[in-house]
This record gives structure tokens, C-alpha cells and sequence, in this order.
């Protein structure tokens, strides 16, 4: 079993929801892929994708219209989770563990209030921002010199009364830290690398690895090539998994988990607005179907049975479990 901490499914259905289709792309298409790579679980994200994102608030209102079409659908095989109990209950009866998240709050500009409009659709994690800069904090894109804003320090304060799952991805260092400074409870970065292997600015220094560490926090391996290597002849598994060996040095296996962030599905001019060739694949590692690669990756390493469960999903359903 793999749970796989980030993925923008979601995205893709709302996209292909209003160009008309109305199959059903999230049984038939992604989780047969997600089944082949052995990811039984996930954290499904709400992020107004580009170019869309001109309009946060709509988009935002897109995706969640799909996503009550999709939690309506009798779907047998899927746990939708908002309680320990649900994965309690996913877990004993063989199913899917689906969790909504929230991957940049710019969709409720200065009204805090929203989050709790989002907590009660099933949102259980959010990050402030995606890579943009908005009224709450600053992503990696933006200015470097800016960070956390008062507004963004309600957004943590509300997101931690609701026993929802902060994420620190795409934050720019001084929003990082300024983060750091106000949390009370364990944080995750769900989707980033290490800065010690790769320049990438979405990258995470050993200093913010340990102190995710340091709040009882995850840190999600993610499958975006830049991320893997400044060399793009290096941009394969095997780079990436020496993040996970170095994560394990810097934090402990306690900490390591996958958020792989697939691209394969997204749309060119989406893709285009982040990955600097319009590509996005890790070689050996290109979509869900490969997820099971790097456990074999791991294995190999010298790895043992026990700690690859852990990073595959035993370290984020402990962690579930405890945050929600």
C-alpha cells in the first residue's frame, strides 16, 4: 500500500467535467492507474490550476462543485476521510482513503470564515499559497523579502482550531518561517525535496526539515523532475530516491513520506506555466502506474520491510490519526 500525500486528480476532473465529459474518469481512468502502482490513498487537493487562477474564488467553486458530484457517486470502493474513525474504517474494509486538502488559500482573499466553509465539504489540510503570492503569505515565486501577512496568521490560527493539517509546500523561506514561528501542532511540507541535492527554491533546507521534524511533522518525497536534480541528465529514480536517504539522515524514517505530485494529466498551458521545459517527468517514474518503483528502489537500497511501509503509508496514517 501506497497513500500518496499530494495529488491534483481533482484538477483534471473538473477540467474534463466542464469540457462536456461525464464519464467517470476518477474510477475508470486515475484510480485503475493508482491501483497499478499499488497508492491505495490520498490526499485529493483543490488548487485553481493556471491558467485559471485569475480567478481563484471561481475556480475554487468549480473544483468543489465536482468534487460533491464525485462524494455523491456510490462509489463501493472509496472512503472519503474526515475522521480517524474513517480510516479506521477504509483501512479494515479494503478501501480507498480519499482526503480533501486545499493546495493555496488565495480563494478566500481576506475572509477567514471561508476555511470553515471548506472544513465542512471535508477539508482536512491546506497550504496559503501555491507558487503566487496572495493575501495571506508568499509562494517561492514570489517576494522573497515578503512573507506571512496578519491575515495569513488568522488563516494558521483558524486552520489549527479546526484540527486541520497545515502545509508548508510552495511557502517562499520567510514564509516558512514565519509559519514556523506561530505553529502549535505538527506541520507537513507534502510535496518537496531537498534543497542539499537540488538548488530548486521549492526545495526544503536541512534546517526547515529539521524543524518539521522538530513539530512531530512529515515531509512528502515529490516526483517533479526539477526537484530531483540541478542535472537533467540525473532527473531519474535513482536521484530521487537519494532524497529519502538524505531525508532519513537529516530527519529519521519517522518523517519521510510520498506526495508525488503527478503531472501526466495536466493540461499543456497548465503544465507549461510551472515546468520550465512543459515536462514534467522523473525518468523511471512517470505517473502512478510507476509508484511501486520506488518502494523496488528502496528495497534494493537495503531497506527494510518495515521502514518502506512507513515511508509507503504507515508514517501518514499514524500521523492522520493523531492531527485530525
Amino acid at each position: 500500500m501506497i497513500f500518496d500525500g499530494h495529488t491534483d486528480i481533482f484538477t483534471d476532473l473538473t477540467q474534463q467535467r466542464l469540457s462536456g465529459n461525464t464519464t467517470s474518469l476518477l474510477q475508470d481512468v486515475h484510480m485503475k492507474k493508482m491501483e497499478k502502482g499499488q497508492i491505495s490513498g490520498g490526499i485529493f487537493v483543490v488548487w485553481p490550476d493556471p491558467p485559471f487562477d485569475q480567478d481563484p474564488y471561481q475556480r475554487t467553486q468549480e473544483i468543489i462543485q465536482t468534487i460533491r458530484l464525485e462524494m455523491n457517486k456510490n462509489y463501493d470502493n472509496i472512503q472519503w476521510v474526515k475522521t480517524p474513525a474513517d480510516i479506521d474504517a477504509g483501512l479494515e474494509n479494503n478501501k480507498f482513503l480519499l482526503m480533501i486538502g486545499f493546495e493555496g488559500l488565495g480563494s478566500i482573499g481576506t475572509n477567514i470564515d471561508r476555511i470553515n466553509e471548506y472544513y465542512e465539504l471535508g477539508g482536512r489540510h491546506a497550504s496559503l499559497t501555491w507558487n503566487d503570492q496572495n493575501s495571506l503569505a508568499t509562494g517561492w515565486s514570489g517576494d522573497e523579502t515578503r512573507g506571512l501577512t496578519d491575515y495569513g496568521r488568522q488563516a494558521i490560527k483558524r486552520l489549527e482550531s479546526l484540527k486541520m493539517i497545515v502545509d508548508v509546500s510552495h511557502a517562499n523561506d520567510k514564509s516558512f518561517w514565519d509559519i514556523a514561528d506561530i505553529v502549535t501542532r505538527p506541520i507537513i511540507a507534502s510535496h518537496s525535496n531537498c534543497r542539499a541535492l537540488c538548488s530548486n527554491h521549492r526545495n526544503l533546507t536541512d534546517d526547515q526539515l529539521k524543524f518539521i521534524q522538530s513539530t512531530g511533522g512529515l515531509v512528502g518525497l515529490n516526483a517533479f523532475k526539477e526537484f530531483v536534480d540541478d542535472d537533467p541528465n540525473k532527473q531519474d529514480l535513482h536521484h530521487l530516491a537519494n532524497h529519502i536517504d538524505h531525508m532519513v539522515e537529516v530527519m529519521g524514517i519517522d518523517h519521510i513520506v510520498c506526495g508525488f505530485d503527478f503531472c501526466d494529466f495536466l493540461a499543456t498551458d497548465t503544465l507549461g506555466s510551472f515546468a520550465s521545459e512543459g515536462l514534467a517527468a522523473t525518468i523511471d517514474f512517470e505517473d502512478a502506474t510507476r509508484a511501486h518503483a520506488l518502494l523496488d528502489e528502496l528495497k534494493d537500497r537495503g531497506y527494510s520491510q518495515i521502514d518502506i511501509d512507513k515511508i509507503a503509508y504507515k508514517n501518514y496514517m499514524r500521523f492522520l490519526k493523531e492531527l485530525l
